[in-house]
């Protein structure tokens, strides 16, 4: 890959993804067959405003998906990676490892 090809790849990442908060979010969802507000949240290190945003932004994607429930009269969301996430993930993943490939060959 040359080093034009490299920037145009890097134009390319999928900015959804490639946001700190956004990228930990589907990670951990990759991993995990669905996880709860507070375990994102936890995982994250963040508040619940933040993970409500960008989950949000991430769920109008359709990158995951989010189940809202009750357990006694304590609210639970549930989130799960949906297959286009998963694609999404896989996608952002290679563009990354080709611009480390281009990048330690120079």
């Amino acid at each position: 890959m040359s080093r034009r090809a490299a920037n145009n790849t890097a134009l390319d990442l999928d900015r959804l993804i490639h946001e700190r908060m956004r990228l930990g979010i589907v990670s951990a969802l990759a991993v995990n067959d669905s996880l709860s507000f507070s375990d994102l949240k936890k995982l994250m290190g963040t508040t619940d405003g933040n993970l409500s945003v960008h989950a949000r932004k991430l769920e109008e994607a359709e990158y995951i998906a989010c189940t809202k429930s009750f357990e006694g009269r304590m609210p639970k969301t549930q989130y799960r990676l949906t297959q286009a996430g998963r694609r999404a993930l896989e996608r952002y993943l290679d563009h990354m490892e080709a611009l480390i490939r281009v990048t330690r060959d120079r």
